[in-house]
């Protein structure tokens, strides 16, 4: 039982699926390669992360695969239901990683609402010329609690982001299409307390919120969900945080939305063409940029690769 996992496992699900029988490869196969690869090795598994896609071509042509599994939440990148209708199992690991993204969120918080990304750029060459100037450019930060954080997407990361959010003092909202309300557990010092959040409209969450995190998958449709109607109908110079899909949100409004000051920076971690993100995107000084990073936590892929292992040895002992 030959598993690929082309874009890597973490070290605790390589070990728990050796100790289980299988041969564990992990050595990338380039995309071109990766067909004549897998009939040649007569792999049963697939597994990936966001950089390799599993499209019809690999689906029709490697008839070893008996499943394909994705490390982490999203599964664009593959084509799930041709695949399943070809009769391959194919699953993800979307509670490994949620809390991972939601911290990551919360530093982007911070870091929007202090000017860190800008500021950590600036001080290493402008520092010592232009100390004064950069105290005054960087002087009027805002503070977190009492602001209102708009999340769209409710599922598991979008309310591990609410209870970082709540345990910072900030009001929340959130819009999600499939639930009317969520429990959220806020532990702080050994005690839990247990706030409800119901969900409202988007057009609601866009013109209450200074601050708006979005954890959604890329729409059906491949159309933005947030673009220039959207912008329009938010507040005066919010802040936006995007750890979910590039195109989620329209990178052409969303420039002029910055150009304009309707919104007044923004934190990328995901992009439309990575892993060749646009320059001007990368060079605009509203943006804090992380190279999708968002579950790239030790514990965070830990986790992952436990779960990936499980779901494998799960199928293959039924």
């Amino acid at each position: 039982m030959k598993v690929l996992a082309n874009d890597g496992i973490a070290q605790s699900g390589q070990i728990k699926l050796e100790e289980n029988g299988f041969t564990v490869v992990t050595e990338f196969v380039a995309q071109a390669d990766l067909v004549s690869e897998i009939n040649e090795k007569k792999y049963e598994v697939l597994l990936v992360r966001s950089a390799t896609k599993v499209r019809k071509d690999i689906i029709d042509n490697c008839p070893s695969l008996k499943m394909i599994g994705r490390g982490g939440v999203g599964m664009d990148n593959i084509d799930v239901a041709y695949a399943r209708e070809k009769g391959i199992t194919v699953f993800n690991t979307p509670a490994s990683s949620s809390l991972a993204v939601a911290e990551l969120v919360s530093g982007q918080l911070f870091s929007l609402a202090r000017s860190f990304y800008d500021s950590e750029r600036q001080m290493p060459t402008n520092g010592k010329a232009d100390f004064k100037g950069l105290k005054k450019k960087y002087g009027k930060g805002i503070e977190l609690r009492g602001k209102t954080l708009g999340i769209i997407g409710f599922g598991r990361i979008g309310q591990y982001t609410a209870k970082y959010a709540l345990g910072l003092g900030m009001k929340v909202v959130a819009f999600d299409p499939f639930m009317d309300k969520a429990v959220i557990p806020v532990e702080v010092a050994d005690q839990t307390v247990n706030i409800t959040i119901a969900t409202s409209s988007l057009d609601e969450l866009l013109a209450t919120s200074e601050f708006i995190s979005l954890h959604v998958p890329m729409p059906a449709d491949g159309n933005a969900l947030i673009s220039t109607s959207e912008f329009a109908k938010m507040k005066d110079g919010v802040r936006i945080v995007n750890a979910a899909r590039g195109g989620v949100i329209d990178e052409d409004a969303l420039i002029a939305a910055l150009n304009s000051g309707k919104v007044n920076s923004v934190a990328l971690d995901v992009f439309v063409n990575e892993p060749t993100p646009r320059e001007d995107l990368l060079k605009n000084d509203k943006i804090a940029l992380t190279p999708h990073i968002g579950a790239a936590t030790l514990e965070a892929q830990d986790r992952i690769g436990t779960e990936l292992a499980d779901n494998i040895i799960e199928f293959y002992n039924k």
